[in-house]
């Protein structure tokens, strides 16, 4: 997909539009349809449904233990321990590689579309300048 612009008649509408179509065609990238894929197996996965059900509850128990310095050691071990169980399903390898290869290929394009900027199109613009 090529699309060419002369710099004076770039738009707010165009910009937009622009804009639009990148979203469109970062999902027709193999990165996002193998997320998206992965991501609908982890949904229809009951064992993998159980096991995020189950490390959600820990970790919102660990997490209101830590809020109260009630949290200790144990606390923070079964809430790895937990994390562990879940991301060795396959799975969820399976979909948190997937998700890896999209971040990256995402950046990747955020390095791209930042290029000719003179802040980080990704970042979040701060109030102040940053180094």
């Amino acid at each position: 997909m090529s699309i060419e612009t002369d710099t004076a008649d770039v738009t707010d509408d165009s910009v937009e539009s622009l804009a639009s179509a990148l979203g469109e065609a970062i999902t027709d990238l193999p990165e996002y349809e193998a997320y998206q894929d992965a991501k609908a197996d982890v949904e229809a996965d009951e064992q993998a449904q159980e096991r995020i059900e189950e490390f959600e509850q820990i970790r919102e128990e660990y997490m209101v233990a830590r809020q109260t310095n009630q949290a200790d050691q144990d606390d923070l071990r079964t809430l790895k321990k937990a994390q562990r169980e879940l991301h060795e399903l396959p799975v969820m390898e399976d979909y948190l590689q997937a998700q890896s290869d999209l971040e990256l290929r995402l950046q990747e394009l955020n390095e791209i579309i930042s290029e000719p900027l003179t802040v980080d199109f990704g970042e979040k613009a701060g109030g102040c300048c940053q180094e």
